[in-house]
């Protein structure tokens, strides 16, 4: 589905210059649970902005469904992240005025999709990460948890490809973080690819293959 050729990215340059990833290749296939692993400034975070096309490699190629994406243009990056793929940080991102069906439905409404099909793939996302009766409710009347899972159900609604996590638990005590992933894994199994990164090993575990990342590295890629 999205495969890596080479990934290098470098911030800065002379002295300052600081090497982020250094020749990464991956293939993200269809249908898997990745997780990428290692410690801080491992080169993690660096590697899913590359893979999601919110950044671009200082060299290297990026595949999606095997179709060299080095040639598209911003407008044709952007339509495709807003289109083709999910997202999930962690700090939610969720807009405060709004309800959780409201941020829900707000991506599809800026892909041109109808209000009410909007509501109704929102609720349906929302119900599948068990929050059909907190659709009208604001972030500040949710919990930490329970607002990542709005965000997870935003991620989810229009249907992507991949949902891409970077540290979805970070800001969560154990209990709303093991029903984060708990809501990653039924994803999962319904067909759902994902790619997250976390420094926590008690969450890797949660996937079905986790990519260990050192100095810029990947140092080791197994299947569980």
């Amino acid at each position: 589905m999205i495969r890596a050729e080479g990934l290098t990215k470098i911030y800065g340059n002379n002295e300052l210059r600081v090497t982020a990833l250094d020749n990464v290749s991956i293939a993200i296939n269809d249908g898997e649970f990745v997780a990428i692993v290692g410690s801080s400034g491992a080169g993690k975070s660096t590697l899913l902005y590359q893979l999601s096309f919110l950044d671009e490699p200082t060299s290297g190629e990026l595949f999606f469904f095997n179709e060299q994406t080095s040639h598209l243009n911003q407008t044709q990056k952007a339509r495709l992240r807003l289109n083709e793929l999910g997202y999930v940080f962690q700090d939610y991102a969720l807009l405060p005025e709004l309800s959780a069906i409201d941020n829900v439905a707000l991506p599809m409404l800026m892909q041109g999709m109808k209000h009410s099909i909007a509501l109704h793939k929102g609720r349906q996302a929302l119900q599948r990460v068990g929050l059909a009766e907190k659709i009208a409710n604001f972030p500040s009347q949710l919990s930490g948890g329970q607002q990542q899972r709005v965000a997870i159900a935003r991620a989810i609604a229009h249907e992507p490809h991949v949902i891409f996590a970077d540290e979805p638990t970070a800001n969560l005590d154990s209990a709303s973080g093991r029903m984060v992933m708990d809501a990653f894994v039924d994803l999962n199994k319904e067909g759902q690819t994902i790619v997250m990164v976390t420094h926590e090993e008690e969450y890797a575990r949660y996937a079905k293959r986790i990519v260990t990342m050192k100095d810029a590295k990947i140092i080791l890629d197994q299947m569980k």
